[in-house]
């Protein structure tokens, strides 16, 4: 157990000694520099209100960016799918716009369907995870997973980073007080811990970077890890952050942009960032 901290205690420090896996990792970065990758990262949150215009928010995600002409393929972090319209449309409209050059990951999963997400096929899929939060309470809120998927270039293996996206509790620091009030900020707190130190703590100790997504409910919401952590937005309640790990895969932001969706106030936000493998 006194390892396994001590591990934990270095990635949230961002320190350079890694265990064995993380050895592993950062291992085989010998040569020059790639070249510079873009990757469209989207937060979506397709709400609960208007839902004749589900659909329409989904297509707009999908044509979130363009380059030079070209439609880009982004990686979506979804937030409230199923969560009170649970009519089994929002999938297939993902399926459906997203298609054949994607997976579409969590989307039926029992447990994380309302935090799905969506990967370009330019990205292979080498692990799956899901950190279960909390179990909601009735009326109040939903129960809150953080889903995570490990990615690799699929043309270049050894560029690889994590992917998590999530949705804290409901209701919480909207200036509102009721009597589920002192509930909501636990399980926020408790959230706020389990993202930190079992997604991107655990993701860190094994060298890998994570890009994150999710409607985080504070605005605005402190950073997870001072001094490493960078966020595309500095304000707002849907968030895309990211922190370094040590297996020579770099990220930096390009540009951001808003995506109107005219659901439930909520817009998708994207962020532009570039990858390489140092």
């Amino acid at each position: 157990m006194e390892a396994i901290n001590r591990r934990r205690t270095l990635a949230l420090a961002g320190g350079a000694l890694l265990g064995t896996a993380g050895a592993l990792a950062a291992g085989g970065r010998a040569g020059a520099a790639t070249e510079w990758r873009r990757l469209v990262v989207v937060t979506a949150n397709i709400g609960r209100d208007r839902l004749d215009r589900r659909e329409q928010a989904i297509r707009d995600v999908r044509h979130a960016v363009t380059v030079d002409g070209e439609l880009a393929r982004p990686l979506v972090g979804w937030q409230e799918i199923g969560e009170g319209d649970d009519d089994g449309r929002e999938p297939r409209w993902i399926d459906e716009h997203f298609g054949g050059a994607y997976r579409n990951l969590y989307t039926r999963d029992s447990t994380a369907h309302r935090v799905p997400m969506s990967i370009p096929k330019a990205y292979d899929v080498v692990e799956r995870r899901v950190t279960r939060v909390h179990g909601g309470k009735a009326g109040v809120s939903p129960h809150r997973v953080i889903t995570q998927a490990l990615l690799q270039r699929a043309d270049d293996p050894r560029l690889r980073f994590v992917f998590a996206n999530t949705h804290y509790v409901a209701g919480a620091w909207n200036g509102e007080q009721d009597k589920h009030e002192v509930w909501r900020d636990d399980m926020w707190r408790l959230h706020f811990r389990k993202h930190r130190e079992e997604v991107l703590a655990h993701w860190r100790s094994r060298g890998f970077p994570v890009i994150w997504t999710g409607d985080v409910n504070r605005n605005p919401m402190p950073l997870l890890l001072p001094g490493h952590e960078k966020r595309a937005f500095a304000r707002g309640i849907d968030q895309i952050g990211w922190v370094p790990g040590t297996n020579g895969t770099q990220i930096r932001l390009s540009r951001t942009k808003t995506v109107p969706m005219h659901v439930d106030g909520h817009d998708a936000r994207v962020a532009v960032l570039q990858v390489r493998r140092a």
